[in-house]
Order: structure tokens, then sequence, then C-alpha cells
């Protein structure tokens, strides 16, 4: 068994596993929400829009987390921007921010002395470099989406499967949606230190997608999500440690191979079946 405990017997070690799996988990609860509402295009922007906020906190030297806040308050105000003053859909938004959010921040970056070193802590993280800081902004990160997915889990459901009827029952969808994004966004500010910015949607999409293939109902989902994202970042970390890799990055595939495992066997054993949308029984 020493070849299971090898890659975790230094303190820096321990501290990469123990993050990974707070952001698995941070990312596993919104990641559900994500898939079931279709919003995996509005991820992928959120994820790449942060970018130049934390391009800026390196540059000026000013915390990141309130660099890549601003950042996502300024995509989420762009999108709306666009959707409500023009007759386009909020996809167009998404994608003209989704390359502009990115390529500001690669330019801003590109000013920097350590212009390399910085782009790639940036967008493939470092998880060999989490601090016991780190650490604990990420539990209170999963504190807090554990709370209010929790507080508002009845808006969050009927918001995904039928917006009227969120309006008919005086849920507020609008806020719901706001609340919504919030969490998305302080997940992955709370994360891209350990899986970067690029990766982190692989963590963030991947485990509730393999889990929307195995169960139905939502909170279900939750759980194997989020047993499937902790399984990817110990896994991850072995493959990592044995095959000299970026541990970031082997955190990242392991999810997504494992999705495309999961879709071959159930499209072999039932070649016939249609998927469904999931989480439709609650």
């Amino acid at each position: 068994m020493d070849w299971l405990t090898a890659p975790f017997e230094l303190a820096f070690q321990q501290r990469a596993l123990f993050g990974g799996i707070l952001a698995a988990l941070a990312l596993a609860l919104v990641g559900t929400w994500v898939v079931i509402r279709g919003m995996t295009f509005l991820g992928d922007a959120l994820v790449h829009g942060v970018v130049p906020g934390i391009a800026l906190a390196i540059i000026f030297d000013f915390n990141v987390i309130i660099g890549a806040v601003l950042a996502a308050i300024v995509m989420i105000g762009g999108i709306n921007l666009v959707h409500r003053q023009t007759r386009f859909s909020e996809d167009t938004g998404i994608g003209l921010l989704f390359v502009g959010m990115l390529g500001l921040g690669v330019i801003l970056i590109s000013r920097s002395d350590s212009y390399a070193g910085n782009l790639a802590s940036i967008l493939f993280g470092d998880v060999l470099g989490v601090t016991s800081g780190d650490l604990v902004a990420l539990a209170v990160v999963v504190i807090v989406v554990l709370l209010v997915t929790i507080l508002l889990y009845r808006h969050f459901l009927v918001l995904a499967f039928n917006e009227q009827k969120a309006r008919l029952f005086g849920l507020r969808p609008g806020l719901a949606h706001m609340a919504l994004l919030s969490l998305i966004t302080l997940s992955i500010i709370g994360s891209f230190q350990t899986v970067g910015t690029l990766l982190v949607f692989g963590l963030l999409v991947g485990p509730p997608a393999s889990a929307a293939l195995l169960v139905k109902r939502v909170p279900t989902m939750m759980l194997t999500a989020a047993a499937i994202g902790v399984a990817s970042v110990v896994v991850g970390l072995i493959v990592s440690y044995y095959a000299d890799t970026s541990g970031s990055a082997t955190m990242a595939v392991i999810p997504i191979a494992l999705f495309f495992a999961v879709l071959t066997f159930k499209s072999l054993r039932r070649p016939t079946a249609v998927l469904t949308r999931p989480g439709a029984n609650g």
C-alpha cells in the first residue's frame, strides 16, 4: 500500500490533496445546477472572465480574489447588457465576452516581467503550491456554497425546470439566477489556485455530468458528483506523482475521461435509450 501513501507523505502534498478535495466539493454542488440548467457555456465564460481581474491583481499587487470578483461582475454585467439592449440571445454576449475577457487577461499579464510564470499559474493552477491560507479560504467557500444551496434549494430547483412556474410561485427567479451566478463565481474564484482558471471547468462540469448519467434526483446527483470529484482529485494526484505530469491538469482530465467511460457503458448497455434531462424528479 506504500504506492498509495507515497504521493501524500509530504506536507505540501497533503495540502494539495485537501485543497483539491475542497475545490471538488464546492464545484460539484454548483456544477450540478450548471449541468441541469444547461449553463455550461456561461460557466465556461465565467471561468475565463475572471482572468483579467487576476492579472490586474498580480500586476498591481492586490488581493487576487478582489480582482477576480470585480472581473466577474464586469463579465456578468456585460452579458446582461448585450442581452437586454439588443435582440441577440444571451449566448451572443457570452461568446463575445468569453474571448474578449480571456484575451484582455493575457494582454495584461504579458505586460508583467514574469509573463510565462504568471500566465501558467493563472490558467493552469499550482496544486502543489496550495497554502494553509488557501485551505481556509476554500473551506469557507464550501460552507457558503452548501448553506446557500440548502436555503435556496427549492428556488434553484423550480428555476432549473420551469422559470414561468417559478414566477407563479413567487420565487423571484431573477434573484435566484443571480444567487446561482454568485455561487458559480465564488466556487471558480476559490478553486483557481488549485486547478487553474482553465482547468477548473473540468471539475465544474465533469463530475455532475457523469452523475447525471447515473442518477436522476438532484440531491443524489450532488452527492454522486461530489464523490466523483473527490475521487478524481485523489486519482489525479496519484497519477501525476508517478507519471510526472501536471497535478492540476491530471485532476481536471480524470472526470472528463470518466464521463465518456460512463457514457460509452450506458450506450452499449442501452443503445436505443434516449437520455432525458436529469433531475426531473427533484
